[in-house]
Order: structure tokens, then C-alpha cells, then sequence
């Protein structure tokens, strides 16, 4: 028999880690990520893992997230040894957000008068393990072939096929919302006997994709009309990359006021990088754009604030401006500060076009608080708050369901991860009622033998 095991993600849309135990002796981890929730993620980030990593032969890394990669060099601390596996630009993103996570571990640690779950030793040992592998190709550990396929959510995600004996599983990571800016979308899998697929919008849909230019351009004309500041928190890997995509777009074609655009977060400028190193993976019209000379991440009035003393000067620029930061969800990095700065003022607005976990200070907001506690300080909410659903680099509800209706047929059971209980339960209970499928949201540390 064989035994996949839910150590992460499982009714919660962090933490994703899944480990895989075949008749061959193949011990498999798919994606070993950060917990991101208040106080309880910070203890189960700390805990040893439950199974040895020693013991563990390879590790496939679904794409560049920090919830499906944060742990890593904490189970490379542990005693893992075996190879990392991910697409090129995946390897590139993870030395990156391991660098930077590292620091922010390094931080709270601190505080909380602790050593860090990883130190930079950790994360050099945890390059040296990794190795890139395209879209298409396959890789053999002990009895069991992984193929690597496009997942459409950011650069580089992947969707990978475990064949094991005559059984296939699918292990979906995050999937792309179709059409995207950039990107491509995600390949059709079809001959699944056993599925593990995300429900972040599990049980949400999607405002019209169509409509999203349109309503980030009505934004920027309603905050410029009064003389405000517009403040986006933004999640450094895609969503940054395809605000610029559009802004780019609006800039040169004189749609929208001109005025300083700043991209205030180290980690974007420096994923970005990866972006224009990887261009082969973008969407035909994307290249297309690219090759009749047009520079998707630079135009006019686009300002990187690399430097400490740039971002602190953004405040003394006068009028009307523009201003992504990271984090996504405002749990941290320089986004804290302009909150700080233009949430009191009733002439700014605050645009959230990603995912709002719950608990975080991006999801109190859209909650409609008025006053929401920002690095130890209460922060009166003047600004007006809009929200596009249409930038969500996740699929909604429907397209997680067509995911699932093209495997119906070969369909043994489908677990539902990644998303929160209420998402993951709806899309499960959609599966069993409309395709009379075996589909459950397992909870944490549930395993299942086939």
C-alpha cells in the first residue's frame, strides 16, 4: 500500500506540505510552506515536523509562494538531504523569498527571544539541493515519475503527475484565474485516479475579468480628481508584475493621469528581475508585446524604490500618487507605513486586488473597520476602500470545478486543500452532489492508503 498524508494546507490555505510513502520505499514531499495566521501559526512553524526529514528522498516546490516554500530550509536544518525539485524560475523565486523570509523570521525571533527556524546556512544548503525542471519533462524518484505541468498562477507554478505503479496523482498547487496579464493558462489534465486541488475561491466566483483595466483605471481617475493618494498592497510574485503589466498599458496609451507610480518593495524589484529572465514563459501576446520593443516593466513616471531613504521619501512627494507595496496582505514590509501614512486621510483610497486572509489587517479593513491596529499603533480608516476580484491569481469556484469535471471519469477520491474550511467543504460537497464523486477536505495529519 501506498500513503499520502496531509501535513499542511489541509482546511487552512497555508502551510501547504503533503508527503507521499510508496510500496517502493519513495518518501515524497509535495511543497513544505510557512503557516501565515496570528499567534497559533507561529508555534506550528516552530514544531518539528512530524516524519524525519532525513528520511526523505525529494521534494517537488509547486511554485514561489512563501506558503508553499517558507519551510524549507527548516527542513534542510532538520537533517533533509534529498533533492528539490521546481521549474527554473520557481528555483530563482525561492533564493529570493527565502532570503527575505529569513529576515522577517529573524525579526520576530527576536522579539520573542528565540532562535529562528532557519539561519542563512540553512538557505545556502537549501540552494545547492535544487534543481530546475521545464514544463513537460519528467523526473524518476525510486517507483514514482513526476511530469511537470504549467499551473497558470504565477511564473513558473506547476501542476505535477505522480505516477505511481498504474495509479496517477495530481497535485494541482495553486491554479491560475484564466486570462491572465502574463501568463499562459494552466494545462488540461485529464486521467487523474486520486486529485489534491486548492479551493482558496472555492466557493466564490470571480468578477468578469473584462472589467478589471476598467475599474483600476476608475480608481486612479477618482483619487487623482481629489488630489489623494492611492495605495495598493501587493503581493510581490505576479500580482506586482501584472499591475505594472496594465499600468504600463494605461500609461502609454494616455488613459490615465500622469502622475509618480512608485513600486515600493525590494522583493518585487528583485522577483521582477526574474520575470524579464524568464519571458519565454509568458502568454503569446505578452511576447508579442515584447517583441515589438516594448519594455513591459518600465515607462513613465515609474519610480523602483530599491533603498530605505527612497521609500521614506515618497511621503514628501506632493499632489496625487500611486504606491504598490508589499505585503499582500499587510501582515508586514513597507505597506505597514504608507498605511500608516494615508489610511486617516479621507481624499486617499486603498485598493485591494489579491486575497485577504482572515485575521489579517487587509481583511479587517475590507471588513469595514474603521480603526485597525498597524505595528502596535491604532490607525483610523478615512481612506475609501475598493476592492478588484478580477487580478486574484487563484481560479474561483467554477474553474476548480471544470478542473475537477475533466477527471471525473477516472475520478477514485479528490481532496480539497488550501483554502478555508468554509471554501474547501463547499467545493468538496459541489463534487460529491454534481459529479458523485468521493471528494473530502481532509483535516490536519488525515492519511489516506491506496
Amino acid at each position: 500500500m501506498s500513503k499520502l498524508t496531509f501535513y499542511g494546507g489541509a482546511q487552512e490555505v497555508t502551510g501547504a506540505n503533503y508527503l507521499l510513502e510508496t510500496d517502493g520505499g519513495a518518501k515524497i514531499l509535495i511543497d513544505c510552506g510557512l503557516f501565515q495566521c496570528p499567534g497559533f501559526c507561529r508555534s506550528l512553524n516552530q514544531d518539528k515536523f512530524e516524519y524525519d526529514p532525513a528520511e526523505v528522498d525529494a521534494l517537488f516546490v509547486t511554485h514561489g509562494h512563501i506558503d508553499h516554500l517558507g519551510r524549507v530550509p527548516k527542513l534542510v536544518h532538520e537533517g533533509f538531504k534529498g533533492k528539490i525539485y521546481s521549474t527554473p524560475p520557481t528555483k530563482d523565486f525561492g533564493a529570493i523569498m527565502l532570503e527575505d523570509s529569513m529576515g522577517i523570521l529573524g525579526k520576530e525571533a527576536e522579539r520573542e527571544k528565540r532562535k529562528p527556524i532557519y539561519d542563512l546556512n540553512d538557505v545556502e544548503a537549501t540552494k545547492k539541493l535544487w534543481e530546475g525542471i521545464p514544463y513537460g519533462e519528467s523526473v524518476t524518484t525510486k517507483d514514482v515519475t513526476v511530469t511537470v505541468r504549467n499551473a497558470g498562477h504565477i511564473l513558473g507554478s506547476a501542476i505535477y503527475e505522480f505516477k505511481v505503479a498504474d495509479k496517477k496523482l495530481v497535485f494541482t498547487g495553486d491554479l491560475g484565474n484564466t486570462p491572465m496579464p502574463l501568463l499562459p493558462p494552466p494545462d488540461k489534465v485529464t486521467g487523474a485516479d486520486y486529485l489534491v486541488i486548492e479551493s482558496a475561491y472555492g466557493d466564490r466566483e470571480h468578477e468578469d475579468i473584462t472589467e478589471r483595466k476598467g475599474k483600476l483605471e476608475g480608481a486612479i481617475e477618482d483619487v487623482v480628481k481629489r488630489n489623494g493618494t492611492l495605495i495598493i498592497p501587493s503581493f510581490a510574485l505576479e500580482r506586482t508584475q501584472e499591475i505594472l503589466f496594465e499600468l504600463n498599458d494605461l500609461v502609454e496609451n494616455g488613459r490615465i493621469p500622469r502622475v509618480p507610480i512608485f513600486i515600493d518593495s525590494p522583493l518585487a524589484i528583485k522577483a521582477t528581475t526574474v520575470y524579464k529572465k524568464y519571458e519565454n514563459y509568458f502568454s503569446k501576446s505578452a511576447q508579442n508585446i515584447i517583441k515589438s520593443g516594448d519594455d513591459l516593466f518600465k515607462f513613465p513616471g515609474l519610480h523602483m524604490t530599491l533603498k530605505t531613504e527612497q521609500s521614506k521619501a515618497i511621503k514628501d512627494q506632493k499632489g496625487s500618487k500611486i504606491i504598490l507595496a508589499g505585503a499582500g496582505m499587510m501582515h508586514g514590509g513597507r505597506i505597514v507605513h504608507h498605511a500608516r501614512e494615508y489610511l486617516p486621510g479621507k481624499d486617499n483610497m486603498i485598493l485591494f486586488i489579491g486575497y485577504q486572509a482572515a485575521g489579517s489587517p487587509g481583511r479587517r479593513i475590507l471588513e469595514g473597520e474603521k480603526e485597525v491596529r498597524i505595528t502596535g499603533e491604532m490607525v483610523p480608516v478615512r481612506a475609501e476602500v475598493r476592492k478588484i476580484r478580477g487580478y486574484s491569481a487563484h481560479a474561483d469556484t467554477n474553474a476548480l470545478f471544470e478542473f475537477i469535471q475533466n477527471n471525473a471519469e477516472t475520478l477514485k477520491k479528490v481532496f480539497v486543500v488550501q483554502g478555508e474550511a468554509k471554501a474547501s467543504l463547499f467545493l468538496a460537497q459541489r463534487a460529491r452532489d454534481h459529479l458523485g464523486l468521493d471528494a473530502i477536505a481532509p483535516e490536519l495529519g488525515y492519511s489516506f492508503e491506496f
